[in-house]
């Protein structure tokens, strides 16, 4: 018998989320991705939604979200998926349809299919997970590593003369005129984890509602590809990923 089967409901403050399967997580101690796949699988129950959500999960460490919330998801290649997307938020307008990309996958080989669908309004949403590093593939310089950050690619830090300067995608999808919500946050405290859910269930809410594209970057930690404990990648994360991706609505129309 489950727990929550023997709970009196007016004595329970939470519980797992049901969408959540019980498949063993890949993903290293502190990650920030199993606590983002938690509030989405909240959210879509949430919202009633469960029949009705498509998830797109390229290459990375990202690529297996499927394995761990129970609702349909289509594996896109390396930066493809806004491009399937839209093809199935097209084909089918009553889905709500979502990516779930990193940093790597998102803002470089999918810097086109990003810039594009958000250009076009597409009605998905683009759940963007950066931790500022290749995290599946070895721990090499992303596109938004920060300079002076050392990782496998670049082991004396990142340069802007040799390696050129972090990308701040979300503020580029900001400006375009099919965008309609581009927010960044963070899951590495209760409140900032409640500030995450209230703005991925606004980027779903948006979708269903037709208003054009969200983007909900999340600044996360990759502690082994930092070489840091957990609680010293939330630390350095808070030092110096904010000052360069700063939290907040960066659009809201």
């Amino acid at each position: 018998m489950d727990i929550n089967d023997i709970i009196k409901p007016e004595n329970r403050i939470y519980k797992r989320p049901s969408l959540l399967t019980d498949s063993h997580m890949h993903y290293c101690p502190g990650c920030s991705h199993g606590v983002v796949h938690k509030l989405i699988a909240e959210i879509i129950e949430e919202m009633g939604m469960e029949e009705s959500a498509i998830g797109v999960a390229p290459v990375g460490c990202a690529v297996f979200a499927y394995n761990y919330i129970d609702v349909d998801f289509v594996e896109a290649a390396h930066g493809r998926a806004p491009a399937l997307a839209t093809a199935i938020k097209r084909l089918q307008p009553d889905k709500l349809v979502f990516t779930y990309q990193g940093d790597g996958d998102l803002a470089a080989i999918g810097t086109g299919e990003t810039i594009h669908a958000a250009n076009r309004g597409e009605n998905i949403a683009i759940i963007f997970i950066n931790n500022a590093i290749y995290g599946m593939t070895g721990g090499q310089m992303a596109p938004t590593t920060l300079l002076g950050m050392k990782t496998a690619t670049t082991p004396y830090g990142r340069r802007a003369d040799l390696n050129g300067y972090p990308l701040a995608i979300s503020n580029l999808v900001a400006q375009l005129d099919g965008s309609c919500y581009v927010t960044r946050q963070s899951v590495q405290s209760p409140a900032a984890v409640r500030k995450a859910k209230a703005a991925i269930r606004k980027a779903f809410e948006n979708s269903m509602a037709g208003k054009g594209t969200s983007m909900v970057e999340i600044v996360s930690t990759c502690n082994s590809g930092w070489k840091l404990t957990p609680e010293q990648s939330n630390k350095w994360m808070e030092e110096h990923m904010f000052a360069k991706y700063p939290l907040g609505d960066l659009k809201n129309v």
